[in-house]
């Protein structure tokens, strides 16, 4: 098919932040889930994601950015790892070829860059989007679940332990709380890539340190809520979560890419009201 006008594709290092938010509200201004966020919003996401402008890649029609691919880049596990924040094309610019240039513009700069694997999330009812990706060689790692709910209902729960609020958490005994690992979002590096935009909140129990959760000021999101196996069924966790829900400036509350093998949490969120409104898959490409 031909395009309205030929495309220009580059990477990104001159192209402002600004441009950037007001390409992804359009690309994204038809999507199952709504991402019409503020450009601070916008911002914190781009830093907590890793967000690399010489690794992404934006599509222009003369001097209108119209499509993007944008790339973290940390090393996961050991191996230098990508992650495709987001990838969007303005609507009236679909179905032309856009998405697969860029996508094979990134897959060369990163392999020039010896990144040796690229990650990505799509929503798992997105079947258009998932072949596609299939074709280009990703395969799904795992299931992610998403959950919300209203402040408001969150903070009707009657806690029953003291919670303290803390600068950071103690990674390493942290790590020992979790049956999966976090999503790149919600992982130790993105947490600590924006600090001051984050509240950390723990319990100890007899002492010890049980349990402890994570919220964005801002946003209301949750990357991390974790009780040490010992000390589940006790209320620690909706303890934490009516304390988190009270630390948030926002309306709503978030709890993104859980892991679909957590059954136990999964279970918990929705016993204490949470709506389960979407999954996605964890895609992974070998470069």
């Amino acid at each position: 098919m031909n395009l309205i006008h030929p495309m220009n594709y580059c990477t990104l290092e001159q192209t402002d932040l600004h441009s950037l938010h007001l390409a992804f509200i359009e690309a994204f201004s038809d999507y199952q889930v709504k991402m019409d966020i503020s450009f601070p919003d916008f911002e914190r996401m781009m830093l907590r994601r890793g967000f690399v402008p010489t690794l992404s890649v934006g599509a222009f029609d003369g001097e209108q950015l119209i499509g993007f691919s944008l790339t973290g880049l940390r090393v996961l596990k050991g191996v230098p790892t990508a992650y495709d924040i987001a990838t969007g094309i303005a609507p009236k610019y679909r179905r032309q070829g856009v998405s697969s240039e860029l996508f094979m513009q990134a897959s060369c700069i990163l392999k020039k860059q010896d990144v040796k694997q690229y990650l990505l999330e799509v929503i798992k009812d997105n079947l258009p989007a998932i072949r596609l990706y299939e074709k280009q060689g990703f395969q799904i790692q795992r299931e992610l679940a998403c959950f919300q709910i209203k402040k408001e209902h969150l903070m009707t729960l009657t806690p029953h332990h003291h919670t303290e609020q803390t600068s950071q958490i103690d990674w390493q005994e942290g790590k020992r709380f979790w049956d999966a690992d976090p999503s790149w979002q919600n992982s130790i590096a993105s947490v600590t890539a924006i600090p001051e935009a984050f509240i950390h909140v723990i319990v100890r129990y007899n002492g010890e340190f049980a349990g402890y959760g994570i919220i964005e000021r801002q946003s209301g999101d949750i990357p991390q809520l974790a009780v040490h196996p010992k000390f589940r069924r006790l209320g620690i966790g909706a303890s934490l979560l009516a304390e988190l829900a009270n630390r948030t400036h926002a309306d709503n509350i978030r709890l993104l890419n859980i892991d679909s093998s957590q059954h136990k949490m999964m279970e918990f969120l929705i016993s204490l009201g949470l709506q389960h409104f979407v999954s996605q898959y964890e895609m992974m490409l070998k470069i």
